[in-house]
């Protein structure tokens, strides 16, 4: 009987993992049914093969609960609201998926890092922190992660290469320490519908001498924002008292993104380079032949405070002061994202393509009654300072970062979630959701090509040679937690008056040469870290090559315009 017993119990308990298997997989396909359906790249087939693997893998982690946190953004809604409660319906690991500011989420890095406690075990973290993330070596490098410890949770069918942002998040030893989950880039977004009307293109003309059109450079920009600021708009249907700008200007960490994010190279700030301009970056800091930050001043060889830097910022204080609603000095980047889709907005030149989705919504005054926008965006003009081969303009890559510090179970279970979301059978639903694209497949899909007329040029970018002009923060920055709220602070100084623009960036960048010199006597960062050039007079530096640079005896250059439909064909691969 106590034989008979145990055989019994043997397949009552055999019995009972066969049921939670099969329970798994119909809770894959009742998730594929109710939310995937035919919006994947994956046939059927395909999309329950990978479900399986993610059930099989996750066998030895079920039961387990994590934590993993992101920026709040359509994109990581969708996640943290639809795909949490799916993976953990179909695998049996609980996920709670944080939605936080983002500077809130480098906070929380930042902390972990400090302390090495575990607070999250998963980040959607921007790859703006790559060189943060390469010199401290305090995450997990996915390269070796996914052939070493993490070999048992990496989906055969993850396809690394499909992916269009690994070149951000690699470092230069050639290892790669994000996966990407989601991109956006800033580009300069225009009322196509008042743009395209021959009454105002005739105004414009008579008034400028050139044709309204896309502005190529700055001088066309600020042209464009005096024409339509308080131009009454009615016989168009628009507002009686638009605006020719918008933008924001609260001191707020968000107003450092404002200009870290390529602003200062839009202006034409930097050296030349693709990804980033080398040696001298988007942020003005100096790089040796080694990787090293050796200066951000320009008695340093940087470039923080040299002429282009403070014509940057002086030119969008002018333009937000003149030409923008006067809310907009007193908002952040969030709040002043949607703005345009009110309708009184006629360009905004650092636009990110993040807002698409809050921007064709049915019955929104931009948009038309058959769907297809008023709007559309193009790249955004350049300052008087650039030249061919100088970075053009920021894109954002939120990437999952597996810290050192989390417990290699829970990273490992964190790593299965971090697939998921990105796998092929959920990416191209999770991109019609959020419109931030991670993978060629999803964007070279049929659905993105039927839906492009309806979203303003964003899959013509995309789709374009000219994404990969568009980069994130690169590896000159070897601290980004630290020095990123060094310039919203001083920007806010000079978005207040209490600095003029170069007062604010003399100080910037004296700051940001502190916290490089004392990385520099730490030793922490060891052969990689800083090694701060001597002061010299910086006339040695403007003399020499490439950045830093004298200000120009013309900073407004004649107007120069581009028709839309003539800048999409140049978009075609």
């Amino acid at each position: 009987m106590r034989i008979r017993g145990k055989i019994t119990a043997f397949w009552l308990a055999a019995s009972a993992i066969s049921l939670s298997v099969q329970a798994d997989i119909e809770e894959a396909r009742a998730f594929l049914d109710a939310e995937i359906g035919e919006l994947s790249v994956l046939d059927r087939a395909g999309q329950e093969a990978e479900m399986q693997w993610f059930i099989d893998a996750a066998k030895p982690y079920a039961g387990m609960a994590i934590k993993v946190a992101s920026e709040t953004l359509t994109t990581h809604e969708y996640e943290a609201k639809v795909l949490a409660p799916a993976f953990t319906r179909i695998t049996g690991i609980t996920v709670t998926h944080d939605l936080i500011g983002e500077g809130d989420v480098v906070e929380k890095l930042q902390l972990q890092m400090q302390s090495g406690q575990n607070i999250y075990d998963a980040y959607v973290n921007d790859s703006d922190l790559i060189g943060t993330h390469w010199r401290y070596q305090q995450v997990r490098n996915l390269s070796d992660f996914m052939a070493g410890e993490g070999v048992s949770v990496t989906s055969p069918g993850l396809d690394i290469a499909d992916f269009i942002g690994t070149s951000f998040t690699t470092a230069p030893d050639g290892k790669l320490y994000q996966l990407p989950d989601q991109q956006f880039a800033n580009l300069y977004w225009f009322r196509d519908d008042w743009f395209s009307d021959q009454k105002t293109k005739a105004d414009f003309k008579a008034r400028y001498g050139y044709e309204l059109g896309v502005p190529v450079n700055w001088t066309a920009y600020e042209d464009i924002a005096e024409f339509f600021t308080g131009r009454d708009m009615g016989y168009l249907g628009g507002p009686a008292h638009a605006f020719g700008n918008m933008d924001y200007g609260k001191k707020d960490p968000s107003l450092g993104w404002r200009y870290t994010d390529a602003w200062m190279s839009m202006a034409g700030m930097g050296d030349q380079g693709e990804p980033n301009g080398l040696p001298v970056d988007e942020w003005g800091v100096r790089v040796d032949e080694k990787s090293r930050p050796v200066g951000s001043c320009t008695a340093r060889g940087g470039a923080t405070n040299d002429a282009a830097a403070v014509y940057a910022v002086t030119k969008s204080i002018d333009w937000l002061k003149k030409y923008a609603p006067p809310e907009a000095a007193g908002m952040v980047f969030g709040e002043a994202g949607p703005v345009p889709a009110q309708g009184h907005i006629a360009q905004q030149i650092f636009w990110y393509t993040a807002f698409t989705a809050d921007m064709v919504k049915p019955g929104l005054p931009v948009m038309n009654e058959d769907g297809t926008p008023k709007w559309r965006m193009a790249p955004s003009p350049h300052g008087a300072y650039w030249s061919e081969g100088t970075k053009v303009g920021y894109q954002d890559v939120g990437a999952w970062t597996l810290m050192k510090s989390t417990p290699l179970d829970r990273a490992r279970a964190a790593w299965l979630y971090a697939q998921f979301v990105t796998s092929k059978t959920v990416d191209l639903k999770k991109s019609d959701v959020g419109l931030t694209f991670a993978r060629q497949s999803t964007i070279d899909s049929q659905h993105f090509s039927d839906r492009a007329p309806k979203l303003g040029g964003l899959v013509e970018f995309y789709r374009s040679p000219a994404r990969i002009a568009w980069s994130p923060t690169g590896t000159n920055i070897p601290d980004y937690p630290k020095m990123a709220q060094l310039w919203w602070q001083n920007i806010g100084d000079a978005m207040s008056g209490e600095k003029t623009p170069q007062e604010a960036l003399d100080a910037l960048c004296a700051q940001q040469e502190r916290v490089m010199s004392r990385i520099q006597r730490s030793g922490v960062q060891g052969d990689i870290g800083p090694r701060l050039n001597e002061e010299r007079d910086p006339q040695f530096w403007i003399d020499a090559p490439g950045a830093p640079v004298a200000r120009l005896v013309d900073e407004r250059p004649a107007g120069e315009t581009i028709a839309y439909d003539e800048l999409i064909r140049s978009w075609q691969p």
